[in-house]
């Protein structure tokens, strides 16, 4: 039987949000699959044996926007990474699968061995599809060689070309009930709570349900209710909203759309994977602001105040997509 090592990505929780659909795919293959997560920053686990539990190399999302760059470079340990890289015994595996994980993709690259991307990334880094206007050539390089692979499978927002595929959209939302109530979910893990507050506050009117990376216990706050991230009840806050506020990451952009919610949209500051989220959802006509400011709450209850709704076609092709690597890898 083959062996196959598949490599998620934990920063952040999209990566993990896309493997609790693809590994029950995966265990029903007839395969011998080990499972390795790397990266600190998530706030979702999922539900699955992980073979390799490694701190990798993991962006640290800071308080105003962006990614906090110093706290990466001192977590990052460049030691440690390179022990774990040089430790992963890629060469006993017959297939890498790699969602934009540093350690098995450094590991494969310095033994000379395939590691085949089924990521997001590997989707924005595609040709066709959209890139912001202005350049950003270090953080191209960043997203290039973070997690470097032979070959790409990819997820965007349209399938821009050949080897790119409509999003993983997870079973919990496909079964969700959608209804229309009278809160707007809110998803903003590169901003603290205060900024958060602080805005959403001047906007009186509106019912605001904001997930907080950063608070462990339900708050209310005039108009506001702040909580921590749990899958059901983001799940469950998302699918009765009026409509989605989040960052310019791929997987809850893609499920605000394929709920049919109005979505608004600000990309994370120095992050060029989420400039080139926003400029493709730019063109697919969503809005997006640079930041959370007061100069924005104008934009803000303009949003609230319309009701341009998106429409996309993301069929379940999960394991078609899974089928095909296996096949063409294997």
């Amino acid at each position: 039987m083959k062996k196959v090592l598949y490599a998620i990505q934990g920063t952040g929780n999209g990566h993990l949000s896309r493997a609790r659909d693809i590994i029950p795919i995966l265990q029903k293959k007839d395969i011998e699959l080990d499972i390795l997560v790397s990266g600190t920053e998530a706030d979702i686990n999922i539900p699955y044996p992980i073979n390799y539990r490694l701190k990798g190399l993991s962006f640290v999302f800071g308080k105003k926007g962006g990614v906090d760059f110093w706290k990466t470079y001192f977590k990052a340990k460049s030691m440690r990474l390179h022990k774990e890289i040089n430790s992963l015994p890629v060469e006993n595996y017959d297939l890498i699968i790699n969602d934009f994980e540093p350690v098995s993709a450094w590991a494969c690259k310095l033994k000379k061995k395939p590691c085949i991307s089924l990521s997001h990334q590997a989707a924005v880094m595609a040709s066709g599809a959209p890139k912001p206007k202005k350049k950003d050539a270090l953080g191209k390089l960043i997203l290039k060689k973070y997690a470097p692979t032979t070959k790409q499978y990819g997820f965007h927002f349209k399938a821009y070309q050949e080897g790119v595929f409509t999003p993983v959209i997870r079973q919990d939302i496909r079964k969700a009930v959608i209804e229309t109530g009278n809160h707007y979910t809110v998803y903003l893990p590169s901003y603290d709570d205060e900024k958060i507050l602080n805005i959403l506050s001047k906007i009186k009117e509106v019912s605001w349900q904001v997930f907080s990376k950063h608070n462990k216990k339900e708050v209310t706050h005039k108009n506001i209710t702040l909580q921590p991230i749990t899958n059901e009840a983001f799940v469950k806050s998302m699918a009765s909203s009026k409509g989605i506020l989040c960052g310019g990451g791929f997987e809850t952009p893609a499920e605000a759309l394929f709920m049919r919610k109005k979505l608004l949209v600000i990309p994370m500051k120095g992050q060029y994977e989420q400039q080139c989220n926003a400029a493709a959802l730019k063109d697919m006509g969503v809005p997006v602001i640079k930041a959370l400011k007061k100069k924005y709450i104008k934009d803000i209850v303009y949003w609230t105040e319309t009701n341009t709704i998106i429409d996309v076609n993301y069929p379940d092709i999960t394991e078609q997509i899974i089928d095909k690597l296996l096949q063409e890898n294997l």
